[in-house]
């Protein structure tokens, strides 16, 4: 049994891909995986490190503002048409998987146009372009949130959540040894900001300018990951110095971070909203403005129309985004709430649901 899985670009669409691909080898251990990404991007080095083979396409996004870039694009496409045509006539997979990203749309179209059955996974409340024209050719299209039907023909969605890693939800029992972990008091609140992968720069700069904030209220400590790209400009600034403080790169134990957190401060990113529902966190969301159809903002509405999550925009996190955290924890009960109700949105074992799909579409 053959199998090709395709696309990445971020943590939010690797991890997942990746999560599917062990979920396919716990039921069929003797299945063969290949990845197709994006040279140049994470899935190149994440894939590897999995236990998977990859192979990587000359593909990037296209810039909706007009950039000297999008010149390129046309040329990138036809070569990256060109080569997932020679991968998929080489391999001959029995069926093909997208998970979005840059290297799903020639992946998928060359596989469906070869007779290939294929599944698309849409992760966001909100389907994204390249996801939209794939739908109509392939036979199943994976979906976290309901009313998709919107963008997808009805008979092909299947509800099945976003894979996300199973070791990062496994938190119950584990709060003290998370405290100790990170050196954290275990009698004062603990907070965790977290801005996806690479980081925010919204989030990094809300917790600078909140310093008078965060250095009055010593009963609070935070837990800050700022990202790669921030660390250096970040660790020098004062909040940084502050001893309820504890700033990183990239926390390598999401399990023992949720663990810590009585709240949680995140962007909106279709895994860290479903991971958020799996661990029952109280959430703030600040979704970037950044992305394609602005969909993060899409994926926190989804949680705030049911009381599930608090909104703050991007635009307005300087501001508010501390105020409104020290504002919840001064709140038990609208804790309890948000908890409760996120916890009614998690979607368990998602990675074998869709597993389960891909496997039904090989003849």
């Amino acid at each position: 049994m053959k199998i090709i899985i395709s696309g990445g670009g971020t943590g939010g669409h690797v991890f997942p891909a990746i999560a599917i691909a062990k979920a396919i080898k716990v039921i069929e251990p003797n299945a063969d995986i290949l990845f197709v990404g994006a040279n140049g991007k994470m899935e190149m080095e994440k894939v590897p490190k999995a236990g998977f083979p990859i192979e990587g396409l000359w593909i990037s996004g296209f810039h909706r503002e007009f950039t000297l870039r999008n010149l390129m694009f046309p040329f990138k496409l036809i070569a990256s048409l060109w080569k997932a045509r020679k991968i998929v006539k080489r391999f001959r997979p029995d069926v093909a998987v997208g998970v979005g990203g840059y290297a799903s749309g020639p992946t998928l179209q060359m596989a469906t146009r070869l007779g290939v059955p294929a599944l698309i996974q849409e992760q966001n409340s909100y389907a994204g372009v390249t996801n939209k024209l794939l739908a109509k050719n392939v036979e199943k299209v994976c979906v976290a949130y309901d009313n998709m039907d919107r963008f997808f023909e009805k008979k092909k969605i299947v509800l099945t959540g976003n894979p996300v890693r199973e070791e990062i939800t496994q938190i119950e029992g584990k709060r003290e040894e998370a405290l100790e972990y990170f050196g954290f008091h275990n009698r004062k609140h603990t907070v965790l900001i977290i801005g996806g992968s690479l980081g925010a720069r919204t989030l990094n700069n809300a917790m600078e300018s909140s310093f008078d904030a965060i250095a009055n209220r010593q009963d609070v400590q935070y837990l800050w990951q700022c990202g790669a790209l921030y660390y250096e400009e970040f660790t020098v600034g004062k909040t940084a110095q502050l001893p309820n403080v504890h700033l990183t790169k990239f926390v390598d134990r999401m399990d023992l971070a949720y663990a810590a957190a009585n709240i949680v401060i995140s962007r909106a990113g279709a895994t860290s909203i479903s991971e958020l529902c799996l661990v029952q966190k109280p959430a703030i969301l600040v979704p970037s403005p950044n992305v394609a159809e602005d969909h993060q903002t899409k994926n926190a509405m989804a949680l705030v129309a049911k009381n599930a999550a608090i909104l703050v925009k991007d635009s307005e996190a300087k501001a508010e985004m501390i105020a409104m955290t020290l504002a919840l924890l001064g709140d038990h009960n609208r804790q309890l709430k948000l908890s409760a109700n996120i916890k009614t949105l998690g979607k368990q074992n998602a990675a074998e649901r869709i597993a389960k799909e891909v496997l039904k579409l090989v003849k």
